[in-house]
């Protein structure tokens, strides 16, 4: 199981990586993996190749987080298939980002990095000490957090934007809460509520039969049927960590399946539901979903605060902790406007950083209007509002662009700042002190609405990403002969 360090993404998902915190032991003794293809070709992935010595290291290092966390391991021919599709998968997502034109700086995995310790309320030398106790090396470390950094802004740039939470939707959520607190108690095993009462954490795991964009309804029937087999082998009392690492389409797979944990309303709806009524240590029914059939194991229920490891999605709310119960909460707010350039294969950090000094010269010196020139150059949403973000509460912005705006006077233009966004120009109008308790109370449902949401979209673009590429698996083709001869 991932470390509790280590960033999540979302949520949503959110959320399974390559390598756990703990996973980096000893060589467990190999496997005896098939030979190696002629041509030293594993998979093609668009215009891209995964060779065999790829696979090959992969596959010993899957070997070691299995052995890590004491699951069962596959037959070396199916823990080979699921690496390489891992692999396939991680190839998708880096082109997609290369795309985009996302890169990871050193800098931006250090501030990720200040991030989590300040959230486990550690220092980072302490949170490296505790990384390097578990088995991992600092710098392993660093290339996990790299990438979950880059999957955070390529699931910024193609999904946030499109999940909207509504006033109503906040409405009923916050209503359905106080049912929750109100009621004399809830069945035993009923999902727990973490916004405005006591937070409860859910860890979950889950099996997961894709079912690819365009399948038949013969071909959707079959993978049910595959689903249901499952089930019945998991009540029957085989593993499921090893029935995941060897059967689930799920990027946690080779995880045991395990999805991580998080408070009980950051879990997608689906799965909420679909766990209301389990214990601990038992398995849901099998559910569907638009990625597949799903079989989720209730791995535990703890009451408080889940570890709050994950870095702080864009644009969600951050900021400290506050009363739900009514209690005046006074904050300062800030009234301000931006010009974002995104950086993208034809706009690097450095044209984008010069393309806004360049506007502020002009407001400073030429005395333009901020709003027009947001008008003309902003690639934010609010540029047709001349860059208008109406009154800010602490924790609304990320940190990058929160800091650089705090120490602006009213009035006060910024010098180019970056965050994971791209290159902001900041000018503060002005500020105002607001009781923020109802706010703050809104605030957290909006981001549990929004948790529940993202990490299932995210996870279906993947998919329709897989689906739509180019992919020649040549050790399935591979395989394939051999059955047939």
């Amino acid at each position: 199981m991932r470390s509790a360090l280590h960033l999540s993404r979302l949520a949503l998902a959110s959320a399974a990586l390559a390598l756990s915190a703990g996973a980096v032991a000893q060589p467990a003794p190999a496997a005896s993996a098939p030979s190696p293809v002629v041509d030293g070709i594993a998979a093609v992935v668009d215009k891209s190749v995964i060779t065999w010595s790829e696979l090959q290291a992969a596959t010993r290092q899957a070997e070691r987080e299995l052995a890590q966390q004491n699951i069962q391991r596959p037959d070396p021919v199916v823990l080979q298939r699921q690496v390489l599709q891992r692999l396939i998968r991680e190839r998708l997502e880096d082109q997609e980002a290369s795309r985009l034109g996302i890169r990871v700086t050193d800098e931006q995995v250090d501030q990720a990095i200040a991030t989590i310790a300040q959230r486990n309320r550690i220092t980072p030398q302490d949170m490296r000490k505790q990384i390097e106790s578990q088995g991992t090396s600092w710098d392993d470390y660093r290339v996990v957090l790299r990438r979950d950094v880059m999957l955070d802004r390529v699931r910024q740039r193609t999904v946030d934007g499109a999940i909207v939470i509504t006033d109503n939707e906040i409405d009923a959520f916050l209503k359905e809460q106080e049912a929750r607190r109100g009621s004399a108690g809830s069945p035993r095993g009923a999902a727990p509520t973490a916004v405005g009462g006591a937070p409860t954490s859910l860890a979950l795991a889950q099996i997961l039969v894709r079912v690819p964009e365009g399948s038949t309804p013969d071909q959707v029937a079959a993978l049910r049927k595959k689903a249901d087999d499952l089930l019945a082998r998991v009540r029957g009392g085989e593993d499921f960590a090893a029935l995941a690492a060897s059967s689930s389409d799920g990027p946690e797979a080779l995880q045991g399946g395990a999805m991580g944990e998080r408070a009980a309303d950051g879990w997608p709806d689906l799965f909420l539901n679909a766990t209301a009524n389990v214990q601990a240590g038992q398995v849901s029914e099998v559910i569907q979903s638009g990625n597949g059939f799903h079989i989720v194991r209730v791995v535990s229920r703890s009451g408080g605060s889940s570890n709050a490891s994950a870095a702080p999605a864009p644009g969600a709310p951050q900021g400290p902790t506050g009363p739900a119960d009514g209690t005046p909460m006074p904050v300062t707010q800030t009234h301000a406007r931006h010009i974002l350039i995104k950086t993208s294969a034809v706009m690097s950090d450095e044209q984008a950083r010069q393309r806004l000094e360049q506007v502020r010269q002009r407001i400073v010196q030429g005395g333009e209007s901020f709003a027009d020139l947001a008008r003309r150059y902003s690639n934010d949403a609010s540029a047709p509002q001349g860059g208008e973000l109406g009154w800010l509460s602490p924790g609304q912005t990320v940190p990058d662009f929160e800091r650089a705006m705090d120490a602006l006077p009213p009035d006060g233009i910024s010098e180019p700042i970056q965050s994971q966004f791209g290159w902001h120009l900041i000018q503060v109008i002005e500020r105002r002190t607001q009781d923020m308790a109802d706010e703050y109370r809104r605030m957290q449902a909006r981001q549990a609405l929004f948790e529940r949401r993202a990490g299932p979209a995210f996870e279906e673009f993947l998919d329709q990403l897989q689906d739509r590429a180019y992919i020649d698996n040549r050790l399935e083709r591979r395989e394939r002969l051999e059955q047939s001869l």
